[in-house]
């Protein structure tokens, strides 16, 4: 006997951002880790549309994308961990992966779930390493070029 799983817990439970918008792009399911990753409550992020992550320069190109995805009913990202900036409620910016999985009632989309992990920590730590390789390769290259 299989036994019956609890979706909204599993949602609320998860420690990735889960967040479903509709056909429009308003937001119709916002777990507790987007609360977290980017600081709106679920009531304030639920009926809001996604711009209230997006950043400017970024939604001429999300929102076509989001549109055609919706008249075609087709991602071209399908399983593709995508990474982009993102808004936190403070006004900064976070750096974001996340794949998205389309919902479809009749053959037609009718809401866009993306799962999504805050990767700013990581990014950050990995741009401080670049710069320490690069800060060493220079100075290996230095003492390397000098003559005894």
């Amino acid at each position: 006997m299989q036994d019956s799983i609890d979706y909204r817990q599993l949602v609320e439970g998860a420690g990735d951002a889960i967040i479903a918008s509709d056909a429009q792009g308003v937001i119709c399911l916002w777990n507790a880790a987007s609360a977290r990753i980017f600081g709106f409550s679920s009531d304030e992020a639920i009926g809001q549309n996604l711009d209230i992550i997006i950043p400017e320069r970024q939604r001429h190109r999300h929102w076509t994308g989001y549109d055609a995805t919706m008249a075609s009913g087709i991602t071209r990202y399908g399983t593709t961990l995508l990474k982009v900036p993102a808004l936190h409620k403070d006004g900064r910016t976070l750096s974001i992966a996340f794949t998205v999985t389309l919902l479809k009632a009749a053959d037609k989309v009718t809401h866009v779930v993306a799962i999504v992990r805050d990767e700013t920590a990581r990014w950050s730590e990995e741009r401080d390493l670049r710069r320490r390789l690069r800060a060493f390769e220079d100075a290996a290259g230095q003492a390397g070029g000098t003559d005894n």
